[in-house]
């Protein structure tokens, strides 16, 4: 397997699952922690984001396929989405111009779509969506949500808005005069999402609250 990524909680790995080309999530153990303890939480760890991922694919969202968990090594096997890149590096290159603000649109109508269906990712970056080209002629693009090691199931609309919040923040972080392209992705979920009104009512919360914090230092 070829090591692609080390971080906190877990190593990716790139390799192939009955000849299908396959990123290896490999949830390792932390020392500090009780033995026992360590073990519960990294499985019920896998277990939740492999429940979000198969809920995720049961919605019509866009996500990598589940092909096989290994519990003894707390490994997932995942379906490589072969030819995308992150939309990270999709903005960098793309700027802030009309197919930035397409972007937005599908990235409001995923999100709405997640939502809906009670699932938050938890950690919500343009590094933790993917770009796919378009593989059947339409010429769509196809955009995926990846990496669920933090979500969570949850029909509350504070964690929903918790959930656009720590996505705005990632934007305005990572890519400088991007407030037209959240725009758009906030105007692409009102117009999406069957529960837009509480949860858009949520976010204002969130952000006054960050506004708070900021003030206070």
């Amino acid at each position: 397997m070829e090591l692609l990524q080390q971080g906190a909680e877990a190593r990716l790995y790139r390799s192939t699952f009955c000849g299908k080309p396959v990123i290896v999530k490999e949830r390792f153990s932390k020392s500090y922690r009780h033995h026992t303890l360590d073990k519960l939480l990294t499985q019920r760890r896998t277990n939740q984001e492999v429940r979000s991922l198969l809920r995720c694919r049961k919605a019509g969202i866009a996500c990598p396929a589940v092909f096989f968990i290994d519990y003894e090594t707390h490994r997932i096997y995942l379906e490589e989405i072969v030819g995308s890149e992150t939309l990270r590096d999709a903005f960098c290159r793309l700027g802030a111009g009309s197919e930035a603000r397409h972007l937005g649109k599908l990235i409001g109508q995923i999100l709405a779509a997640m939502h809906d269906a009670d699932i938050v990712h938890g950690d919500l970056t343009t590094s933790n969506m993917l770009l796919r080209p378009s593989v059947d002629g339409t010429g769509e693009e196809q955009l995926f949500l990846i990496d669920f090691g933090l979500s969570s199931v949850s029909t509350l609309a504070e964690d929903k808005g918790v959930d656009l919040y720590v996505l705005e923040r990632a934007f305005l972080s990572s890519h400088p005069n991007s407030e037209a392209v959240f725009d758009e992705v906030l105007v692409s979920y009102r117009s999406t999402s069957k529960n837009c009104k509480t949860v858009m009512d949520k976010l204002e919360e969130v952000r006054m609250r960050g506004r708070k914090r900021s003030m206070v230092g």
